[in-house]
């Protein structure tokens, strides 16, 4: 069975009902009345002004306003990760080989166990909290609930409903609150939760509906009062730390999950704080959710919102049961907790003694499975069941499908009932991987990440400033050159050094990724949405700078350094200018996406551009380099935009840069009068046989292309092969977010 929400004009919610499942025992007439009274429903949430059908039974319909039920239970986890040796000195000195064992051993496991056969269950409408000591297991039993263990690392099972969850199934039902809070600084909070909805809602859902989820949102986490503040960072005034767990938490619940996991809500927050973030989880439990939460040490106000506990100690359960049950465990365990003393920080510290004793917490261990096993024969509990329902034949996908039809679940899923013979039916759940297609997200992903650039007019600001002052700076140091031997050396020198100013100017764009990474990581790891959307995403947001950076390096330096080619030269300047930025912003976002860290990055990338220019065919022409690095020579990023720069300046066969005597230029002969130049020009004439004047041209651009190596391709097959690294980047950075962004240990 299931509940539907619709809306009213004034937007008042009126909760109807319909059954998904199979109906032998309901007669032709009621399910006729059933889908009528559905019909109804579905016209009110559309809009349709047609009359409602009122002559549904008050009786059927109190039956069918009762909530799916949900239990999940986990049986027997266990979870072993392998420990790599460490490569110490004694280890490198042959040893005497020994048959024992014990000796021969180096006194550390080769494996060790995180999870030791961890067993439990809890259902809708309870908070579970996972308790213990740092290293206990907590994050652990959290990430192995929702599989974020590699398939084969983990052993047991988890199931709902007492069914095994498939892991599409899992990503579309539930929702995992990381420890850290991960935000766009510059977005307000209102802003945050929309952009939520748009990823995590459907785009069949009108964005008024998306509107009124967000708001609704917003008073269940009870941050009215900075809807409108902006998250914030250091270097901006922004809410305060639990508004910003809460805001945490209300990103992964917009779609109203299931299940919904959390790595320490309350970690790093003052006592105020965590109680009114447990405070809001509870009231998502009570809308009908699964709330599962690994908590350091909760104080009395938190315990009292709690209904299951499971205290871990290195791995292995020490107690599992409810709150109210703490002080007769421990009393008879031999360990009473004091009147006056908080439980659960009694529990903890008792754990914690006991894991610095020789025993270790193996008699708490040993006594907690004895009480579990008492326990369920004096009282004579069998597992968790849902609770009695009309219809108690729901399978896993009947249930989540009901849920979905009565809104608990709107991220995409869809049920639709199939009519058969004798009047049952069946219901068959359709769950897409990714809520909207693939052009909605990359239009989401540009206005968020453009949104949140806009309020940083800085940062941009901070990048042109040091293109205008390095063109700046290289126009007046070759300033108005002109055509002479000395003039074609000095236009050689500024093409190297503004080309290869392109790519380290890029260089900024490497934290982008690596502040946004984690990020990504939570929004991808529940197919908010693919992968290769952030990746258009990201690249269509940078291209626009890259035109403002391109053409004020080009106004700057073109006019000022003397550089020839007219309109058309100018035009195709700008446009190489473009295509090194744009390769070069490529190259650095790869990078981004296989280093993890910003300085180490920027090392690596320093590191690479400078091979780049030293095998560019600047330093060391083309026909100079060693065959076993010339393949270099060839991937070099700067190369392409060097040559055509040079065709670009060089191309006019007409016009002349070394005549007559400028032959003796950057020569020792150089520093000779002008009379014995004439001279000596004369005698070599005589000596070749031809007439060689102050006036004849013995060196034009073609000769200058010629000696640089610059003969393979043209300026406009050079300009082509720039771009074309600038997305072969691209593919790789996808790539690596692919096989790099998994969110689950191994």
């Amino acid at each position: 069975m299931a509940r539907i929400v619709a809306a009213n004009d004034d937007d008042t919610p009126h909760f109807y009902s319909m059954e998904l499942n199979s109906i032998s025992s309901v007669s032709d007439s009621t399910l006729g009345q059933l889908l009528k009274s559905v019909s109804d429903v579905r016209k009110v949430a559309i809009g349709d002004e047609t009359p409602v059908h009122e002559s549904m039974n008050r009786d059927y319909e109190d039956d069918l306003m009762r909530t799916v039920p949900f239990v999940l239970s986990f049986d027997n986890l266990t979870y072993n990760v392998s420990i790599s040796r460490k490569l110490e000195f004694r280890n490198l000195i042959p040893r005497r080989k020994t048959e024992d064992p014990e000796i021969a051993q180096t006194g550390r496991p080769n494996t060790k166990t995180l999870l030791d056969n961890i067993s439990g269950e809890t259902r809708d409408g309870e908070i579970m909290a996972v308790l213990g000591a740092s290293g206990s297991g907590k994050s652990t039993l959290i990430d192995a609930l929702a599989n974020r263990i590699a398939k084969g690392s983990l052993k047991g099972k988890v199931k709902l409903n007492g069914e095994t969850l498939q892991s599409r199934m899992l990503k579309v039902i539930s929702a995992y609150v990381m420890q850290d809070d991960l935000l766009f600084p510059m977005l307000t909070v209102e802003e945050t939760l929309m952009f939520a909805a748009d990823f995590r809602l459907p785009r069949s859902l009108p964005k008024s509906k998306k509107k009124l989820r967000v708001q609704a949102l917003i008073d269940q986490l009870g941050i009215r009062n900075a809807a409108k503040t902006i998250i914030g960072d250091e270097g901006h005034r922004g809410i305060s730390g639990g508004e910003r767990r809460r805001v945490s938490i209300g990103i992964d619940i917009i779609h109203d999950p299931i299940l919904l996991f959390l790595d320490e809500p309350t970690s790093g927050l003052d006592s105020t704080s965590a109680f009114m973030v447990v405070k809001v989880l509870k009231r998502i439990a009570q809308s009908g959710s699964i709330v599962i939460m690994s908590i350091h040490q909760p104080s009395h106000r938190v315990l009292g919102l709690l209904d299951r506990l499971i205290f871990l100690s290195r791995g292995h359960t020490v107690y599992s049961g409810s709150p109210a049950s703490l002080p007769r465990f421990f009393a008879e365990f031999g360990n009473p907790i004091p009147e006056n003393e908080n439980r659960t920080e009694f529990a903890l510290d008792l754990i914690r003694e006991l894991e610095g004793s020789a025993g270790g917490t193996r008699g708490l261990v040993e006594f907690n499975k004895k009480w579990q096993e008492m326990k369920k024969q004096k009282n004579r509990q069998p597992p968790l069941t849902p609770p009695a329902s009309p219809y108690p034949n729901l399978t896993l996908k009947e249930a989540i499908s009901a849920s979905i039809s009565r809104g608990k679940l709107v991220s995409g899923g869809e049920s639709a009932a199939i009519p058969h013979g004798g009047g049952n039916t069946t219901t068959t759940l359709a769950v897409p991987a990714f809520a909207n297609p693939i052009w909605i997200e990359i239009k989401t992903l540009s206005k968020r990440s453009m949104l949140n650039s806009q309020r940083q007019p800085e940062l941009f600001g901070i990048r042109l400033a040091s293109v205008v002052i390095t063109g700046f700076i290289l126009a007046t140091v070759f300033w108005r050159l002109d055509n002479s031997p000395k003039g074609v050396q000095e236009r050689l020198g500024f093409f190297a050094f503004a080309m290869s100013t392109m790519f380290y100017t890029c260089a900024e764009a490497l934290p982008v990724f690596l502040q946004e990474r984690y990020i990504f990581m939570r929004e991808t790891a529940y197919n908010a949405y693919r992968r290769s959307s952030y990746v258009l995403s990201h690249a269509i947001v940078s291209f626009p700078s890259l035109i403002f950076l391109s053409i004020a390096f080009a106004a700057t330096t073109f006019w000022a350094v003397g550089l020839d080619g007219g309109p058309m030269g100018l035009l195709f300047y700008c446009l190489i200018i473009l295509a090194s930025f744009w390769s070069g912003s490529s190259f650095v976002t790869f990078l981004s996406g296989v280093v993890p860290h910003v300085m180490l990055g920027y090392t690596i990338v320093v590191a690479i551009l400078a091979y780049f220019l030293l095998f560019s065919g600047f330093f060391i022409n083309r026909n100079r380099i060693p065959d076993y690095w010339i393949w270099f020579h060839y991937l070099s990023l700067v190369k392409y935009p060097y040559e055509a720069v040079l065709q670009n300046e060089f191309s006019d066969a007409t016009k002349c840069f070394v005549r007559g005597v400028q032959i003796f230029d950057n020569t020792p002969l150089g520093e000779l009068p002008e009379g014995m130049k004439l001279r000596l020009l004369d005698t070599v004439s005589r000596s070749l046989g031809t007439t060689i004047s102050s006036s004849t041209c013995l060196t034009t651009g073609a000769d200058i292309l010629t000696q640089q190596g610059v003969t393979q391709l043209s300026k406009w097959n050079c300009l082509l092969v720039t771009v074309a690294f600038g997305f072969f980047f691209r593919v790789l950075f996808y790539f690596c977010l692919l096989l790099g962004s998994k969110n689950k240990r191994r």
